[in-house]
């Protein structure tokens, strides 16, 4: 592994262990800006992962994430953020991690090298030609994502590959790679770093952009969010009133009248119909709200 970026020693913090905290926190914080810049390389990558997530999520076909350690756990959280913010069924978006649920607060020594546990993982998703995996591994070699991806293949499923190393393992056993390559970690080898950041942010703009394809959003408003505490309750008031032209009080009261749906009330409200109706536009505008409101009643 000694060849791989991510392992290198970083000429920057060979010395951090001689400075003053301030002078640590502003090294990181150095290091940190250039992991936009790295991601900013792989646009392309990403927006073409970005069109085959969308359109085989508009066909019936899910995203699974599979992922050890860090690169696991980031999957997982990526995939939990989409329901309450997208309002997605849960089987839509799934994170795996090696070694299960355990492995997401505790380290499973050895999980990452079984390369069969992967496909023992994704049998028990389902995988089918239908879905996008996307196998994460910052150093591009590890066995338990190399072994999903290939599975992956095997079935037909589109397999997307993302580390921080170019020219890695992966690139054998992917449809196509996004491959961030931030450097040097300032602690040698400590990929929850910017390895880590990286991952998270390519991850955020797969998840979101895809989202927007399939009209989960009204401009830059979450209107397919699922309210399900105090404060989504009160940001659906906030979108419903924003969108329709109305008062927090009357969007309050059309939310009530749409069981909660924030689109449905947008709908209603716009168009002065029932919740009914409103619902019957946005079936036939496959879910999209800007399209819902130029449809003929």
């Amino acid at each position: 592994m000694h060849h791989l970026v991510t392992e290198q020693p970083n000429a920057i913090s060979t010395d951090i262990d001689t400075l003053s905290t301030l002078e640590i926190v502003q090294l990181m914080n150095a290091e940190d800006r250039k992991v936009a810049l790295a991601v900013e390389q792989e646009n392309l990558a990403i927006a073409k992962a970005v069109d085959v997530i969308a359109s085989r999520i508009a066909a019936g076909g899910r995203l699974l994430y599979l992922g050890a350690g860090t690169s696991g756990r980031l999957g997982v959280l990526d995939a939990s953020e989409c329901p309450p913010t997208f309002n997605t069924p849960p089987e839509m978006v799934i994170g795996i991690i090696a070694g299960g649920v355990t492995a997401l607060t505790s380290a499973i020594e050895g999980a990452e090298d079984d390369s069969e546990s992967a496909v023992v993982d994704l049998k028990a998703r389902a995988l089918s030609s239908r879905d996008v995996l996307v196998g994460i591994a910052s150093s591009g070699r590890t066995p338990y994502a190399i072994g999903g991806l290939r599975y992956a293949q095997s079935l037909g499923a589109y397999a997307i590959g993302l580390t921080c190393n170019s020219d890695s393992e992966l690139n054998t056993c992917s449809d196509l790679v996004i491959a961030p390559v931030v450097g040097p970690e300032v602690i040698s080898g400590s990929t929850r770093l910017k390895a880590g950041t990286a991952t998270k942010m390519v991850l955020n703009i797969l998840t979101t952009a895809t989202m927007v394809r399939l009209g989960k959003t009204f401009g830059n408003w979450m209107v397919d969010l699922r309210a399900t505490n105090v404060k989504l309750k009160a940001r659906s008031v906030r979108i419903v009133a924003a969108i329709a032209g109305l008062t927090e009080q009357k969007a309050s009261e059309q939310l009530s009248l749409c069981d909660g749906e924030v689109k449905t009330s947008i709908v209603a409200s716009k168009r002065a119909v029932e919740a009914d109706v409103a619902r019957e536009l946005l079936k036939r505008a496959e879910g999209k709200l800007r399209k819902a409101l130029e449809l003929p009643i």
